[in-house]
């Protein structure tokens, strides 16, 4: 199915089932599959102390890392890979405990209450109260805003054998539980040349300043002094067609929030890279990334939070990867080879002698 239409008519949920089964659900399928998915978002109640026992300034995306491995000692009931269903609950409480763990990471870290899902909300609605309202103060979730951040989801679900989602495969390939193989990919998209490009986006506008500094900063890039962050992908040699959609979504937020003061650099940027020749040679056109972090931003959500959004987005491929893996009667454990290129075969020297 063409990007363009999922992001635009489907929704992340039946995306998420999409990539899980391999079809878009019946309507009373895909129903069932949002019902289980709400009664799977709220944490065992120890979870509060698993996150109090962080410090302070824990980066979200490791606290997202631990906890989703600790999923696995507060539900031992859903550990074996070869039962189907204990694979399907396990699956489901991936998606729907994602957006809960992420929270609470973030409320840790500033020191407010953790609040429970609202199940009466949708999936990304459900996350922004929890991200956002407190005890004594409820958050309304905008539509427009629930349906930009929605659309982002569907942008991050799946994108080929990236370095996060061969984590998963990789360790998931010793038959460990899904929790363990997903906290790995959380893991690897900790990476900052993996998960952080929308928040080095940011710092790249922040820095730039103002639309006036535009040419100087783009002759450094020329020259090798700068770098251009959000622009070029491994996998797109041309435009990358999520960065359309996302530019799309940007424009909603915008309509909601105001807009964000470094978007005319931002599309300044744009409008140069697609023009010069420089950047038309190598083919530098604006990725996913590039456009991202002004939503993120616009959103009030801090940087650090960035990547974690990326994760709750890319936990349904990761699971569908990890299903698809098991399924494959020829698959075998992870086991790359390598060449040894070192010394030759040599003998054991006592340590006095050399």
């Amino acid at each position: 199915y063409p990007i363009e239409d999922l992001a635009e008519k489907s929704t992340f949920l039946e995306v998420a089932y999409l990539l899980m089964h391999g079809e878009l659900p019946k309507r009373e399928e895909l129903h069932s599959f949002v019902d289980s998915i709400r009664r799977h978002t709220m944490l065992h109640e120890d979870f509060k102390k698993f996150f109090n026992a962080l410090p302070k300034d824990a980066h979200p995306m490791a606290a997202c890392a631990a906890s989703v491995g600790a999923l696995a000692t507060f539900y031992p009931d859903s550990l074996e890979p070869d039962d189907p269903r204990q694979r399907a609950i396990s699956l489901h409480r991936l998606i729907a405990k994602l957006p809960t763990l992420a929270s609470y990471a973030y409320k840790h870290s500033i020191g407010q209450p953790f609040m429970y899902p609202d199940n009466r909300l949708s999936y990304v609605g459900n996350f922004l109260h929890m991200m956002f309202a407190t005890p004594c103060e409820e958050y309304v979730v905008n539509p427009v805003i629930d349906r930009a951040l929605d659309r982002i989801f569907v942008l991050h679900a799946d994108h080929e054998q990236n370095c996060s989602t061969s984590a998963v495969r990789s360790v998931g390939s010793s038959q460990v539980d899904p929790y363990s193989a997903v906290s790995a990919g959380i893991g690897a998209l900790y990476g900052p040349l993996h998960g952080g490009a929308n928040e080095a986006v940011l710092k790249m506008l922040r820095r730039i300043g103002t639309v006036e500094n535009i040419p100087a900063f783009m002759e450094g890039v020329k020259a090798g002094d700068e770098r251009l962050m959000g622009f070029g992908h491994r996998v797109y040699k041309n435009f990358d067609p999520r960065a359309t959609i996302i530019k799309k979504a940007c424009d909603d937020v915008f309509e909601v929030t105001g807009v964000n003061p470094l978007l005319a650099i931002a599309v300044e940027l744009e409008k140069i890279a697609l023009q010069d020749e420089y950047f038309v040679k190598r083919k530098l056109y604006p990725n996913v990334d590039f456009y991202s972090g002004l939503i993120y931003e616009a959103l009030g959500m801090p940087a650090d939070m960035f990547t974690v959004l990326f994760a709750i987005g890319r936990t349904s491929g990761w699971v569908a990867q990890w299903r698809e893996m098991l399924d494959d009667k020829d698959q075998k454990i992870s086991r790359p080879r390598q060449v040894y290129i070192g010394a030759d075969e040599r003998n054991y020297v006592e340590i006095g002698s050399r």
